[in-house]
């Protein structure tokens, strides 16, 4: 039976978010293996599932402020550093508290 409707969390993975998830699963989980099959270290494999996993943890929290997840997504896809997105996040809600 084809599954119809995608799940709120996959709508904003990239295509090789998704490719690295499926050969994550064909590989039983092993990043031993998947880090066989790209050519890269274990390290680069663990990192790549942690901003996977980090970007499904932002998908799935639907309470956030718009500018707060582009800010964590722009952290997560290093277009910023994290702790540049701390700075953004803490003075931006700051400024929506009513404080200076």
């Amino acid at each position: 039976m084809p599954i119809n409707i995608v799940p709120e969390w996959m709508v904003n993975l990239e295509e090789e978010d998704i490719v690295f998830m499926k050969n994550f699963l064909l590989a039983s989980g092993s990043l031993k293996e998947i880090a066989k099959q790209y050519g890269v270290t274990y390290p680069t494999v663990r990192l790549r599932l942690d901003r996977l996993i980090q970007k499904i943890h932002m998908s799935e929290d639907v309470q956030n402020d718009p500018y707060i997840t582009l800010i964590k997504r722009l952290a997560v896809n290093e277009k910023i550093d994290f702790d540049t997105a701390k700075i953004l996040i803490a003075e931006y809600k700051k400024v929506m508290e009513g404080g200076d």
